[in-house]
């Protein structure tokens, strides 16, 4: 062993071990890497930086700022509204849906973009249904790195492989020829990450966590808006139908506060603030606030020619992305105490509706309009986000105590979602088609998420992480740095002449074994490129079929479940998941070993040996 290679050896161990004792910072490790690497001779300071040209790191930098874009037009939401919608409260059902659909994105486009694009969505369903994100990013990351083994494009390891067994003058493979392979390792990788999920959390992770924010479901109960929630529609022959909020003192005369409405238009359904001058149309569906809900039974919904429409949860909560709820308090030099909420005009000069009053404690009912406020008064307001950031610069007057937590959900540029899909489709269909690189496919989506302002270049410069990226970019120098030193070419040779007259399902397991572990310190592309001739030339010298030997490389590349820098999947989710590098160690080593012996024991029943 040259000295060359034993000085990338020790600083590569002395970076793992920082890495597994946490202190310092991941980032900061890899940027003493950078310092020390051209220290030792066997890299210049020009390869040693090289990685920040890299078309991966400029790949996941796009694929963070497509990300954002998603988020900001709501579709991150929307999606996590789906997810939501199909799992229930039910937190398994959750993790079943999104390994599944993660799984089956990342098998026709970048698993990388994939999982990028479902971190957002992850961390607002977890903030919902208040489970720790922990819980669900590894399994996040480890559905996306299994995508890679369900089609023969899902990553470009696969197309390594193939094409070295045509290289080889051999028939190469179809496009779904590892696809039961990837299936059973999914359903593996579903019911492990069942289980495994209960450590995925650390005992002191919420030590010196904040408290939970107030959700909108939380506001409502406290002033006990759900039993005062109805949806009702404008029949055609209403006296309502044409007629003018402000002349119709539907709050005063009857109880009820029109807070929005849902008019529906063309293909879609629009919601509108209420305001003084907003004009009903026939079919309109108010979203109301009842001062009691004895109202309806008293005949006012037929006198004024509403219809019941139902409302299986609070239209808050179905309307999160747009309608929200704030509650205020009157601070000490207020002019207000003494005037009636109708006195204070919310709606026409705040565009607010009070849909609440608590004093001392206790949430007021019956009509409000009238009562006169107390300094000590606490009012709950609701409308637009944008108006309720408004409010809260006038300090003098109100003092806005706590938003909750889905302010954190708003799209401002929600009207852009569908050029922000459009957007998304291009970049899928240019990955898939191939009619460019990856990195291109990602810039193109970018550019235009920008143009059609989707995004800023502002929230785009913030959207990017760029302690992944410099994880990322010094670790990739090792890669060079065990090339040049012969250390992969050691390891190979090792394998090569230790198996002796091994029998093949051995080899296979050998051969999983050792491109998984060169994985973790290169890239699996650049291991399959290693290691598919000597898969292929160690089973033409045992006189077998080359094609279970390719495949098992093919699977083992994928395989990168060890640590959270063996692959960029893992890198991605190790921030929002709070994970430590160990985390890694202790789940995904396990996994590792049962998905080998799944692949050693299915890979020669579907390629005969």
């Amino acid at each position: 062993m040259n000295p060359d290679l034993l000085w990338v050896l020790g600083l590569l161990a002395g970076a793992v071990t920082l890495f597994i004792i946490g202190k310092p910072r991941m980032d900061v490790v890899a940027l003493l890497v950078l310092v020390a690497l051209p220290l030792t001779g066997v890299l210049d300071l020009q390869q040693t930086l090289a990685g920040f040209s890299d078309a991966n790191v400029i790949l996941i930098a796009a694929l963070f700022i497509i990300g954002d874009g998603l988020v900001r037009t709501g579709i991150a939401y929307r999606l996590g509204d789906w997810l939501v919608a199909k799992a229930g409260s039910s937190e398994t059902r959750l993790l079943i849906l999104l390994m599944l659909a993660v799984a089956g994105l990342g098998s026709v486009m970048s698993s990388t973009g994939v999982v990028a694009i479902f971190i957002p969505v992850v961390l607002g369903v977890a903030a919902r249904l208040r489970i720790a994100p922990a819980r669900l990013m590894m399994p996040l990351a480890f559905a996306g790195l299994i995508s890679g083994m369900l089609t023969l494009v899902a990553t470009p390891p696969n197309l390594v492989v193939h094409a070295e067994l045509r290289r080889a003058g051999l028939e190469g493979f179809g496009f779904f020829d590892l696809t039961p392979i990837g299936l059973a390792v999914l359903v593996l990788g579903v019911g492990y990450m069942l289980i495994a999920r209960r450590w995925l959390v650390r005992s002191d992770a919420d030590g010196n966590a904040e408290p939970p924010r107030l959700t909108l479901a939380d506001l409502a109960e406290r002033y006990r808006l759900s039993e005062r929630e109805r949806r009702l529609q404008v029949r055609a022959d209403s006296p309502l139908a044409n007629q003018v909020l402000n002349e119709l003192q539907l709050r005063r005369e009857h109880g009820i506060n029109v807070i929005a409405i849902e008019r529906r238009q063309r293909l879609r359904t629009l919601l509108l603030m209420a305001s003084g001058n907003t004009l009903l149309e026939p079919g309109d569906v108010l979203l109301v606030d009842i001062a009691s809900p004895t109202i309806g039974l008293l005949g006012s919904y037929q006198v004024l020619g509403l219809e019941p429409m139902p409302l299986p949860h609070s239209y808050f909560s179905l309307h999160a992305h747009e309608l929200g709820l704030a509650e205020v308090a009157l601070p000490p030099e207020s002019q207000l105490p003494g005037k009636t909420i109708q006195e204070l005009g919310f709606r026409s000069r705040h565009k607010l509706n009070v849909v609440g009053l608590r004093r001392q404690g206790q949430a007021l009912e019956g009509v409000l309009v009238d009562e006169k406020l107390k300094a000590s008064d606490t009012l709950l307001v609701a409308g637009a986000w944008r108006d309720i950031h408004r409010l809260q610069g006038l300090s003098r007057d109100f003092l806005v105590l706590s938003l909750p937590a889905e302010v954190a959900e708003v799209a401002p540029a929600a009207r852009k979602a569908p050029y922000a899909l459009l957007s998304l489709a291009v970049m899928v269909l240019l990955m898939v088609s191939g009619l460019v690189p990856n990195v291109q496919a990602a810039l193109i989506a970018c550019l235009l998420m920008g143009a059609f302002r989707c995004i800023d270049l502002d929230s785009a410069y913030r959207a990017i992480h760029w302690p992944t990226l410099i994880l990322i970019v010094g670790m990739l120098p090792f890669a060079q740095a065990l090339q040049q030193t012969g250390g992969v070419e050691l390891a190979v040779q090792g394998l090569v002449s230790g198996l002796g007259d091994a029998s093949p399902r051995l080899i296979l397991a050998s051969l999983f074994a050792l491109t998984a572990v060169i994985g973790l310190f290169i890239s699996n592309t650049a291991t399959a490129v290693l290691m598919a001739p000597v898969a292929i030339a160690t089973a033409q010298a045992l006189g077998v079929s080359p094609l279970p030997f390719a495949m098992t490389v093919a699977l083992a590349a994928s395989a990168a479940f060890m640590t959270p820098i063996s692959s960029p999947v893992n890198t991605l989710v190790l921030g929002p998941g709070q994970y430590r590098f160990g985390d890694f160690v202790r789940i995904g080593v396990p996994f590792t070993l049962l998905v080998m012996i799944v692949s050693v024991a299915l890979v020669p029943l579907i390629f005969p040996l």
